[in-house]
Order: C-alpha cells, then sequence, then structure tokens
C-alpha cells in the first residue's frame, strides 16, 4: 500500500483522521473542561504535522496523476476540514482507482481482441 502514491495518500489520510478526530474529540475537550492545554499543543501539533503530509501527497498524486488535478485538489481540501472527510476521500479514491483500473482492464482486453481478429 504505502509503495504507490495513492497508497500512501490514502495511509496519510486515514492517520490525518484519526488525528483530527483526536483533537476535536478529545484533546479540545481536556483544554477546555479540565484545563490541560498541553493536550491540544501535543495532538495538535501532530494533526499539523499529518495536515501538511496529506497535502504533500495529494500534490504527489496530481504530479502523477494530472488528469485528476481540479477536481481531485477540491475534493482533498473539503475532505481535510471536515472531521472524518479524510475516510471519505478515502472511500472516493479506492471507488475511482477500483473504475480506472477496470477501465483499463476493458482497453487491454479489446486491445487483445483486436489483435486476435487480425490472426
Amino acid at each position: 500500500m504505502l509503495n504507490t502514491p495513492v497508497g500512501r495518500l490514502r495511509a496519510i489520510g486515514f492517520v490525518e483522521g484519526i488525528s483530527f478526530l483526536l483533537l476535536l474529540g478529545v484533546a479540545m475537550p481536556l483544554k477546555y473542561l479540565a484545563d490541560m492545554p498541553l493536550a491540544v499543543r501535543v495532538v495538535g501539533t501532530a494533526h499539523g504535522v499529518l495536515f501538511l503530509l496529506f497535502f504533500a501527497a495529494v500534490a504527489e498524486v496530481t504530479v502523477r496523476r494530472p488528469w485528476w488535478s481540479v477536481k481531485f485538489w477540491a475534493t482533498a481540501a473539503v475532505a481535510s476540514v471536515v472531521p472524518g472527510g479524510t475516510f471519505l476521500f478515502d472511500v472516493w479514491l479506492r471507488r475511482n482507482e477500483e473504475a480506472r483500473a477496470a477501465q483499463n482492464n476493458l482497453a487491454v482486453l479489446a486491445e487483445a481482441e483486436r489483435d486476435l481478429s487480425k490472426v
């Protein structure tokens, strides 16, 4: 999974999504309800680094697959600011990859069929 740009993006997106939920669901309540601001500092820093890594991974995928550029960046941007959005982005990304793979398989089969009809 980590050996492809999309695999890296999916993995980073998952961890970034977890960090965002931890920030909102654990660290922020600890800061404001239990007067423990250190939780936000620690989890917030980790989330910030993962957020930057997420967009670095988005940039890497965009460079390797330029046909995704505008829609892909817009979807990633929205997913990154909505709690749990990176999990939905992962589902969208996986479906998109599966559809693309199926389309490529059909193209290969059609080409093989044309080659066989020439024989």
